[in-house]
């Protein structure tokens, strides 16, 4: 990406890719700059989205960005919090969020994910209000969705690991796997 490309990108918004009845919907900040110039969810080089992905079982291989559409027909999409286009999240805003967390909820109620999993903890709590908010199952319901908080998998969240991130999505792969079996 050349820095042209990436300024052109700013506040673009990258289609969802989501369908009705997924068993997750992942859902992130917002589009980094290289997600909105290429038009794939997580493909900034340094996002370690999709080899979490894989690490965590929710995936046979490790999937490109570019491979987004083979989602669906693992049961898996992705949105985001908020729909545009910056360099970092922090240049977002706490009503940006608020709205987002509204919009969020309404499309969950309309797809009807069986778990809305929101990838970074600080984006859930501003998004729904909740300061309090810890990784892992929130007691919050969606429609009839549930609600996981999980680590964002961004290269600039050194807190965590790709191994230890895997271990957290894969905690909710198995909550997924239990309640796929309980209906």
């Amino acid at each position: 990406m050349t820095p042209e490309e990436l300024r052109a990108a700013r506040d673009r918004v990258v289609p969802d890719v989501a369908a009705s009845g997924l068993d997750v919907l992942f859902c992130g900040i917002n589009p980094s700059l290289t997600t909105a110039a290429t038009g794939h969810h997580f493909a900034h080089p340094g996002n370690r989205f999709w080899p979490v992905l894989h690490r965590s079982g929710f995936t046979p291989r490790q999937l490109l960005p570019s491979e987004q559409g083979e989602l669906p027909g693992l049961g898996l999409g992705i949105t985001n919090v908020v729909a545009r286009a910056t360099a970092r999240a922090d240049e977002l805003d706490a009503e940006e969020f608020r709205a987002g967390g509204a919009d969020l909820a309404a499309k969950v109620e309309r797809l009807a994910p069986a778990w809305l999993a929101v990838v970074g903890i600080t984006a859930y709590r501003s998004a729904f209000g909740e300061p309090r908010a810890g990784i892992g199952p929130q007691e919050r319901l969606i429609g009839g969705s549930h609600v996981w908080a999980l680590p964002n998998p961004s290269g600039l969240n050194a807190h965590w690991t790709v191994a230890t991130m895997a271990e957290e999505y894969a905690r909710l792969r198995a909550a997924v796997l239990t309640s796929r079996r309980a209906s």
